[in-house]
């Protein structure tokens, strides 16, 4: 059920700011991984970045008891992890050793087109109409103008890898939604990051970095974990308490913008004419594409669940 401004129409200042914050801080992580993967592996990244997150926001998560619930459904908890947070983050580290952050970011705008897919192909849900084919077609297009467009930059694997980034941040809150909607969000979450730090351990123990990573690389993966992951989904639950979580996937198509601006203002990052027409495209077609095509049933929860967990972009 939707609170606060979500009810009245109008966002209230607390609204605004946290949808502000939230536009913000996951638009940040694309930078921070650049940054982080010139000194840390892919492997030893995701460790540090989901131990601390993990260690963060157990205890908030207990204190809640929010945990207990999540344990009984651990084999769906599993799936899940390994699907919407081992697997991407680590080949989206690895992606970033070979293409810029900002066309990362850009690319992984075509998460909604994925999810509107599998929204629609799954279970018992609406047919695309016209309005949501014209929006996957625009939204294809889209993605080639950004790769086409700029063959110097975009480097094969790491298109490949991010490609099936898109997917598992498409297939994730699609399992939430069916298998995971009577749980916990923040349980959800802490159990996800908990295991995924635990199953790295030994893979990053034969992957550790040459040397002693620097301190801009340190900082990076300090400031992934506390701030984009840990506080991220705290701000991201208030939000939705606030806004309702329609409004709160809006940050999705913000997102990728900001982490493109931040590449190139921070990083010296090429914008090219092709990530601007992709991303045109990419950000229209997502619109149309996740449009439903009459309005949704009453009481239909896991749709809703969906529409704010397809908001888990990192």
């Amino acid at each position: 059920m939707e609170t606060g401004a979500a009810m009245t129409g109008a966002l209230t200042r607390r609204g605004w700011l946290l949808f502000a914050a939230m536009c913000v801080i996951w638009g940040i992580p694309y930078l921070l991984i650049r940054v982080a993967v010139r000194d840390f592996t892919p492997a030893t990244l995701v460790l540090g970045r989901t131990a601390v997150a993990a260690l963060l926001l157990l205890p908030l998560a207990a204190r809640r008891g929010e945990l207990r619930p999540v344990l009984r459904v651990w084999p769906v908890l599993l799936v899940f992890a390994a699907v919407e947070i081992a697997i991407p983050w680590v080949l989206l580290s690895s992606a970033e050793t070979r293409i810029s952050s900002s066309l990362t970011g850009l690319l992984i705008a075509a998460v909604p087109l994925v999810a509107a897919v599998i929204a629609r192909t799954s279970g018992r849900r609406e047919r695309m109409g016209l309005s949501g084919a014209a929006g996957l077609l625009l939204g294809l297009v889209g993605v080639a103008a950004l790769v086409g467009l700029d063959l110097g930059g975009a480097n094969a694997v790491a298109v490949t890898e991010v490609a099936f980034v898109v997917v598992g941040y498409a297939v994730g809150p699609a399992i939430l939604a069916r298998y995971l909607s009577g749980q916990p969000a923040l349980g959800v979450i802490a159990l996800s990051l908990a295991v995924t730090a635990l199953v790295y351990i030994p893979i990053a123990a034969f992957s550790r970095p040459g040397e002693m990573p620097g301190a801009n690389a340190i900082l990076s993966v300090v400031g992934l974990a506390v701030i984009c992951t840990a506080l991220a989904f705290v701000l991201f639950f208030a939000l939705i308490g606030e806004i309702g979580p329609v409004r709160a996937t809006v940050i999705t198509y913000v997102n990728p913008a900001v982490a493109a601006v931040l590449g190139v203002v921070i990083l010296s990052e090429r914008f090219t004419a092709g990530m601007a027409v992709g991303f045109a495209l990419i950000l229209a077609g997502s619109i149309l594409a996740t449009r439903p095509p009459r309005p949704a049933a009453e009481g239909r929860r896991p749709r809703r669940f969906l529409s704010w967990a397809s908001a888990f972009l990192r």
